[in-house]
């Protein structure tokens, strides 16, 4: 839940826009197209507009390492300079290409950090060649450890999917016939055979983001991007009524149903669990710390002040919050296992996991709630009369 429930990129999630043209046929009853054709995404980006953006798809290959080693496939994706600024995606070494490349046609290529440690060992492989699809390609960058989950920039191929091994610009996927992995979705037929033909096509597959700092770009856009339909509908393109939107990070997810409304509920669910908890905690804390009466009357009697007993059972309560935190997360470990097991012929379980974060709040909500759901038990035991203990001694 914490997962799917994320923001996949929080620092600008309200300035990255998923494009969505509606160039389906009159005819035809059903939703938006998820993705763009590729001769609207060209025309987007070929656009004379100061704004970030970026068209991307994935492609499958073979990569030929030197040596003896033998070539094997690897996942990739073709964009354009800017996704890398866009997305904030982080570098281990160099950085990514700049928008000249786009144009230029030059063969270089971003790697992940796994494929690079499989390649080059995890050296510094900037300017290093490798053979893809029988194309050499120089390396520009290494990305650091990346994997948004979910993995917002392509929720139509696997939101919870890995990040991709490598990256190429866009362009070569067309120019050296990459194969094009993915979905793809056509609801008129193609006029005509081979590669041109399908790319004058109306089938949709090509993801388009673009970069928006504020209200006015985004309205700016929105009117470009009608007044490019508006152009097309004179071409015979477009059949449908102008129906162009932009989605935020979240509200794309949302409109995907990447992160479904049973979210939200879970996590109400949670909150009303970790309520009766506390409850039960105070209730067994108020047990503990007035069994202990006698001794914090004695205490008292021989000079204790009620501060420092405080101080102390306040740091009792917290490592028993501790304790409870660490057992929480073996039993939650556990569990992930058994989820893991369930799932893994059905999905990528990868993204399943107890990351740092997840660990960190875990354990400082264990020992703030204990300390909480202590205040009042330690209070009221610090503040009974001594001299009714020590009568009772």
């Amino acid at each position: 839940n914490y997962v799917m429930g994320g923001d996949p990129i929080p620092q600008k999630s309200d300035q990255l826009y998923h494009v969505q043209l509606d160039n389906l046929p009159a005819e035809l009853e059903r939703d938006l197209p998820d993705q763009l054709t590729h001769l609207d995404a060209t025309a987007l980006i070929n656009a004379d507009l100061p704004y970030p953006r970026t068209a991307s798809s994935k492609f499958s290959a073979i990569i030929e390492p030197e040596g003896e080693n033998r070539p094997f496939s690897v996942s990739g994706r073709g964009n354009y300079a800017d996704f890398f600024t866009m997305f904030n995606v982080p570098f281990l070494y160099g950085s990514g290409w700049d928008s000249n490349v786009d144009q230029s046609g030059q063969q270089v290529a971003v790697l992940s950090r796994e494929l690079n440690e499989r390649l080059f060992g995890g050296a510094n492989s900037i300017g290093e060649t490798l053979v893809l699809h029988g194309y050499n390609f120089q390396v520009v960058g290494v990305i650091d450890e990346w994997s948004p989950m979910p993995k917002f920039y392509d929720v139509n191929n696997g939101p919870f999917d890995p990040s991709e091994e490598i990256l190429i610009p866009w362009p070569h996927i067309i120019n050296l016939e990459m194969q094009r992995s993915g979905n793809t979705n056509c609801m008129t037929p193609v006029d005509g055979n081979g590669l041109q033909a399908f790319l004058n096509s109306e089938c949709v597959w090509l993801q388009f983001w673009v970069e928006l700092k504020n209200n006015a770009e985004r309205e700016e856009f929105l009117d470009f991007i009608d007044s490019y339909v508006l152009e097309q509908k004179q071409l015979g393109r477009f059949e449908r009524p102008m129906n162009n939107n932009l989605y935020n990070v979240r509200e794309w997810l949302l409109e995907q149903e990447v992160l479904p409304n049973e979210t939200q509920i879970l996590s109400a669910l949670a909150a009303m669990l970790l309520a009766v908890c506390l409850l039960n905690t105070i209730g067994l804390l108020l047990s503990k710390f007035l069994s202990k009466s006698g001794e914090i009357g004695v205490r008292q009697a021989l000079g204790a002040n009620k501060a420092s007993l405080f101080i102390q059972h306040v740091i009792e309560a917290g490592f028993i919050g501790l304790l409870g935190g660490v057992l929480g997360l073996g039993v939650a470990s556990l569990g992930l296992r058994g989820v893991k097991i369930l799932l893994g012929d059905m999905m990528v379980t990868d993204w399943i996991q107890l990351n740092s974060t997840v660990v960190a709040i875990t354990i400082a909500l264990a020992i703030l709630s204990t300390i909480f759901a202590g205040l009042y038990p330690i209070w009221r035991a610090c503040n009974i009369s001594p001299s009714a203990h020590l009568k009772t001694q």
